[in-house]
């Protein structure tokens, strides 16, 4: 119904044309919102550890999606179909690469096909090789336990971003990224002081599988081996695995099993078991950050601690 102008008389309307004006409306207001939610900048990342990086690079110049979640296995986890399709939408995804993300790489790899910009930030510091186990040879992804290789990263993502993402203040970007770097190479000089004290024939470290290689080489120690003989967690160790590593351990002296604070011990358990000498069990934070107010909800927190740990396992005390 309708009132004619003319006349002042109602007069009806027909049901196609009142149905074609709300249709009309319905689509204005969804290409409304769609406009909105795809009017802001957006940058994808696949870790959290970068993630977190990231947003402090960012801060509020666009929205920052960090894929996974906190106490997730970067090597297993996987994306949601709206979190797929956010990759593709993207100004900018960043990615660890060097096959950390294994269950995520195609989405990425598919995105970078289709046109959006992609960093790999393993690839671009300096990534080292696994020396030992059944991932001898390939490159180690694991390079932020090193903080000098984080803060070259810094650089570099704060880079890709004003490069880009559209609409972003340069300015502020850089100096995020200058007070952000600062910090990282504050951790750096903290670490190195930490370790002093743990004397150099104590310096040897064994792990659930190999994740601190960027670390021993920075800050001198020496891998003895991992419980798991590979760079990522989802392999599993045989018998005679085992049965060298205790060896090793034996013969070194080892004090300290670190195992991942995010999946279960029982490997190093076991492993502890299989050793004639006594070995404790410490946990650390070496693949994924925690949720807020569990020990490593932040990069920066999670180092941290992890230097805290390893001085107290390999300590004298």
């Amino acid at each position: 119904m309708s009132i004619d102008s003319a006349t002042g008389r109602t007069r009806r309307v027909p049901a196609r044309l009142l149905l074609a004006s709300l249709a009309g409306v319905l689509l204005l207001g969804v290409s409304g919102c769609a406009g909105s939610e795809q009017g802001r900048p957006s940058v994808v990342v696949t870790t959290n550890i970068l993630g977190d990086i990231t947003r402090n690079i960012v801060g509020d110049e666009a929205e920052v999606t960090v894929l996974m979640q906190a106490g997730a296995d970067p090597h297993s986890f996987g994306v949601s179909a709206p979190q797929a399709a956010s990759i593709e939408q993207a100004d900018l995804v960043v990615y660890n690469g060097l096959g950390l993300e294994e269950n995520v790489l195609r989405h990425v790899e598919a995105a970078e096909e289709a046109g959006v910009s992609t960093l790999a930030v393993g690839e671009a510091v300096d990534p080292l090789t696994y020396t030992a186990g059944e991932s001898a040879d390939e490159p180690d992804p694991h390079f932020w336990t090193d903080p000098e290789r984080v803060s070259k990263a810094v650089g570099l993502i704060a880079d890709q971003v004003t490069e880009h993402v559209r609409g972003v203040d340069r300015t502020v970007v850089a100096k995020n990224a200058s007070d952000y770097g600062s910090q990282v190479t504050g951790l750096t000089s903290w670490m190195r002081k930490q370790f002093s004290d743990i004397p150099s024939e104590q310096r040897q470290l064994v792990t659930n599988h190999h994740v601190f290689g960027y670390l021993a080489q920075r800050f001198g120690f020496r891998i003895v081996g991992a419980v798991i003989p590979s760079g990522t967690s989802l392999a599993s160790p045989s018998a005679s695995d085992l049965k060298s590593l205790s060896t090793a351990i034996e013969t070194a002296g080892v004090k300290a099993i670190f195992a991942d604070s995010s999946q279960p011990d029982r490997l190093a358990q076991v492993l502890k078991r299989e050793s004639d000498i006594e070995v404790d069990v410490v946990p650390l934070f070496s693949e994924s950050l925690t949720a807020e107010g569990e020990g490593a909800a932040t990069y920066l927190e999670m180092m941290r601690a992890n230097t805290r740990s390893i001085s107290t396992g390999l300590g004298t005390e």
